[in-house]
């Protein structure tokens, strides 16, 4: 079957046996028309070694290959298909979006007529809140924290640092109208850029309050984020001031990391063949499964691959800056929710890595949770999942925004800027597992972790959720 290409290959071979022997060359695309026949395991397990392959050569300046292995890619992945498929067709676009950007000017007329509307990404992050439990059991338990904190309270004021999802604040409303000592007076500070989001926030819970009888004030603030002076905020004497920041923190990670990656360069050698031979063991029925395996089996980073960010050692100015502004308002309580993933390292191949294992849930997640032909899905992988593995893959300095962290790396930055860990109450977890459960699929599970609750799929951690108190 394969004697044409090499003599030690005999026709009883697996594709999977062949794959370590190839190299990839001009004339891989078309000889091989097994390729198309491979079983869904077997075709995730080339790509993979396709994806390592690929970036291997994107690292190493070796254009002329790496446009090989995207042709190969490219003959398999699909935005349609399965979950390998479909994760493996974003990080290809990734990949040859940062090729792409070694010449500027290229890139800019390739994307000089692209139109990115705000409104269109506030919709697909809607969808997200919509279609998966993450955002929903993230504001369950912000909004149980909130309410014990604040108990007794007779003025809360609550500062929402991404204020785009009225529902939270509304079922706040409705169980603090519910309180035996009767509602407090409620103001909610809403910070976005978009005035009209802010507006149609707004409308939704002046509404509510009004229909429940409760004393309550909206304060829009139209800002960026990392525009925002905390010292306007304007919290009142005799309020207790409460703060959610819902994905929003990791933003402030970035910096110029220009000559750190003039100084390493951006991928480590060799390391798809020891990757493919890892891979070639593995007979798992996950993509997340594969990975694992993979990592179980003694991948040892090199040198490079090894190194910290500068930001994840040492700190980064932005993000210590802004936690000491909030530290500085006294807020009684502050929920911070963040993606708990390592798409933060300094290199092009740790973040290659990491962002596989994630995405590869949340790809998975998606298969087993929407339709395959929603076209909410669809919206929801590419226009969010996949406009973030661009900014992890393609992007450097401060051009790259999703430098999410692990939930210690958290812990470690908060403590640091003077805050405390307060636990959230098995109330509220038990509040979230029952709404998990409400979506009868297996794969949603938390663990609680030192007082704060990490949201998995399957056993692959997604999202952390932990709250904290000014330490005097």
């Amino acid at each position: 079957m394969f004697q044409d290409e090499s003599s030690s290959v005999t026709s009883s071979s697996s594709p999977l046996q062949v794959f370590s022997m190839m190299s990839l060359s001009p004339n891989l695309g078309s000889p091989y028309p097994w390729l198309r026949e491979l079983k869904s395991e077997e075709r995730g397990l080339y790509l993979i070694h396709l994806l390592l392959t690929c970036a291997n050569h994107v690292a190493n300046g070796s254009l002329e290959n790496a446009n090989i292995a995207l042709e190969q890619i490219s003959q398999l992945a699909s935005p349609d298909g399965d979950t390998m498929q479909r994760m493996a067709a974003y990080f290809t676009e990734a990949l040859a979006d940062r090729i792409l950007k070694a010449w500027p000017g290229l890139h800019k007329a390739l994307n000089s007529t692209r139109i990115t509307l705000l409104s269109e990404e506030i919709l697909v992050r809607k969808l997200f809140f919509e279609l998966f439990p993450f955002l929903k059991v993230a504001f369950v338990l912000t909004n149980q924290a909130i309410i014990e904190a604040m108990e007794g309270e007779k003025m809360v004021h609550i500062i929402d640092l991404n204020a785009a999802e009225p529902a939270q604040w509304v079922a706040l409303i409705q169980a603090l109208s519910a309180r035996p000592e009767g509602p407090p007076h409620l103001r909610i500070t809403g910070i976005h850029q978009q005035k009209e989001v802010l507006d149609q926030m707004a409308h939704r819970v002046i509404e509510e309050a009004e229909k429940l009888d409760i004393p309550f004030q909206f304060n829009p603030v139209v800002c960026k984020l990392e525009n925002l002076d905390v010292d306007k905020l304007r919290v009142k004497t005799g309020e207790a001031l409460a703060i959610s920041s819902v994905l929003q923190l990791h933003s402030f990670l970035t910096s110029d990391d220009e000559l750190l990656r003039k100084k390493s360069p951006l991928g480590s050698k060799n390391l798809n063949g020891i990757h493919l031979q890892r891979a070639l063991q593995m007979n798992q029925s996950t993509l997340g499964e594969l990975l694992e395996k993979d990592m179980v089996n003694g991948y040892s980073p090199s040198p490079d691959s090894a190194s910290s960010s500068p930001q994840s050692s040492t700190g980064s100015v932005k993000v210590d800056s802004f936690l000491n502004a909030l530290w500085g308002l006294s807020p009684k309580l502050m929920v911070v929710t963040e993606q708990d993933s390592n798409h933060n390292g300094s290199t092009l191949m740790e973040r290659l890595l990491e962002s596989l294992h994630s995405y590869a849930a949340l790809f998975d997640c998606s298969e087993s949770t929407v339709s395959r032909t929603s076209l909410e899905r669809l919206k929801v992988e590419k226009m969010l999942f996949g406009e973030e593995i661009k900014n992890i893959i393609a992007c450097e300095g401060a051009e790259r925004k999703e430098r999410h962290e692990k939930l210690e790396k958290w812990i470690q930055r908060l403590d640091l800027a003077g805050f405390g860990n307060v636990p959230l109450s098995y109330y509220g977890m038990l509040h979230a597992r029952r709404l998990l459960q409400g979506y009868n699929c297996d794969g949603y599970k938390m663990k609680e972790e030192n007082g704060c609750i990490i949201i998995c799929w399957q056993d692959r951690p997604l999202f952390s959720v932990s709250a904290w108190r000014c330490r005097k």
